[in-house]
């Protein structure tokens, strides 16, 4: 994500793209050796593209949650295996996808097909014999967070939660962190694209855990805030010290058990 700062002055200077797809989704395909934890790879075809994802599953219990992670703007799903292992050692099975562009998936990000990608994908992994008689939860972390909270808003009587971990409020809002004085001209152009801090509204009755640092370099903390005081209830949150999307790592224990929490 911090690369993404550079990106943004660029289109300062270029002013190309009306929604700015190219300066918020920094895919790497090359992915890291993914070690100790069993899993599956799956390919599912979207247009003339095809995106992929991972499937962890533990080793000894029957799961009885699915967690679908949508990750970050950089790296691709071996980046974030740190954040879904311990999940993994507690008996969820975590399904990660890489949008496209990202990882073995091909084509290029946008808003859009990322958004349309990742309701295709609910609908063909939630239709599975090992997934469809489970509780499932959407876990967004970072940018996925935008997707995660935009599929609960039309999904949410079909999941048992959601989960935000170090999301924006919007893309307008993040864009204006890093270009404060183009703060208008970013809302107006990014005006009809998805935002985590208005798809939160309509996810009423939905069990909602939020997952922030005071001390993220990333993603300011009030962007959380201002999502939480827009959840209904029931709803928690979950404040850490660490930087973006270390919680995991800072407390793993807690982590945990705010996400079992939100199946009770």
């Amino acid at each position: 994500m911090k690369t993404v700062i550079t990106f943004f002055f660029v289109f300062i200077l270029q002013l190309c793209s009306a929604q700015l797809d190219d300066k918020f989704y920094q895919p790497k395909k090359e992915l890291k050796p993914i070690e100790n934890v069993k899993y599956e790879n799956i390919d599912f075809p979207v247009d003339k593209d095809t995106i992929t994802a991972i499937f962890l599953k533990p080793t000894q219990t029957k799961p009885k949650v699915t967690v679908l992670f949508f990750h970050g703007a950089g790296g691709n799903v071996s980046t974030y295996t740190f954040m879904t292992q311990p999940l993994v050692e507690k008996g969820f099975q975590v399904v990660m996808v890489d949008f496209r562009g990202y990882g073995k998936s091909t084509g290029t990000p946008t808003h859009q097909n990322v958004a349309e990608d990742g309701q295709k994908f609910f609908d063909f992994i939630s239709k599975r014999n090992d997934v469809k008689n489970t509780k499932i939860l959407f876990y967004g972390a970072s940018l996925g967070s935008q997707v995660a909270t935009h599929l609960a808003r039309t999904n949410k009587d079909k999941i048992s939660g959601l989960i935000i971990d170090g999301g924006m409020s919007s893309f307008a809002d993040i864009a204006a962190v890093f270009a404060p004085d183009y703060k208008s001209m970013l809302e107006q152009m990014l005006v009809s694209v998805y935002s985590a801090k208005e798809d939160i509204k309509y996810t009423k009755g939905l069990p909602t855990l939020f997952i922030y640092s005071k001390n993220d370099k990333t993603v300011p903390y009030s962007q959380g805030e201002v999502i939480y005081a827009n959840a209904s209830e029931p709803k928690q949150f979950l404040e850490f010290s660490a930087d973006h999307l270390e919680a995991v790592k800072e407390k793993p224990v807690e982590v945990v058990k705010a996400i079992e929490s939100l199946l009770k």
